[in-house]
């Protein structure tokens, strides 16, 4: 138990230090024509295709990362001690929720992890009450308690020109629709199909109910 713990935290710092390091890598080059944020996502044009991968680790200042910073971390680690395969969740959320937001999106270019705290926030509550087990549940719970009303606020066009709430609305319906779809299709598995598919196994006979 503990050494897993121990792996999900190590996971999570490593992601987040890696969002760290770009923005680093990133303060000198902004002051020459290899600042990273050209490599923002652009809706609806070839090179903004690249930010569908690129937008979640490029940052517009430090107060910008250091406001994603937090949240994004505490996200992660309920991702990972609360869902299995959470390295591949978290990538099908990021191409997901950047991918909808290249279609569909408004702001120009968009930068920042937050579509990506949005699109982990809506997944751990639809996954919380789809599932209605403790866990999930009160993962869910725990998320609208601490991040609740600045997450709605954002989603807003209220929100604010710099705010890109077009990314963070179109980033939670991602995180949402992936989660119901998943687990849907994991709910329709009942025991009778198991039970079913036993049966046809040479030899093996399983009682039905």
């Amino acid at each position: 138990m503990k050494l897993t713990l121990r792996k999900n935290l190590f996971n999570v710092l490593a992601f987040v230090g890696f969002v760290w390091l770009v923005y680093l890598i990133s303060v000198p080059l902004s002051m020459t024509s290899w600042d990273l944020r050209q490599y923002g996502l652009a809706p609806r044009t070839l090179k903004g295709l690249t930010g569908i991968l690129t937008m979640p680790f490029l940052h517009d200042g430090f107060e910008h990362l250091l406001g994603n910073t937090v949240p994004l971390a505490v996200l992660l680690f309920m991702l990972a001690t609360t869902r299995t395969h959470a390295r591949r969740i978290l990538f099908c959320l990021i191409v997901l929720g950047g991918a909808l937001t290249w279609l569909i999106g408004l702001s120009s270019p968009v930068v920042g992890a937050s579509g990506l705290v949005y699109a982990l926030t809506a997944y751990l509550i639809t996954a919380g009450l789809h599932e209605r087990k403790p866990v999930p549940i009160a993962t869910a719970v725990l998320i609208g308690i601490l991040y609740g009303s600045t997450l709605i606020w954002r989603l807003l066009p209220t929100a604010g020109a710099k705010v890109a709430w077009d990314a963070h609305l179109l980033s939670a319906t991602a995180g949402a629709l992936f989660a119901h779809l998943t687990l849907r299709r994991k709910a329709s598995e009942s025991p009778r199909d198991v039970s079913e598919s036993l049966t046809a196994i040479p030899g093996r006979e399983v009682p039905i109910p």
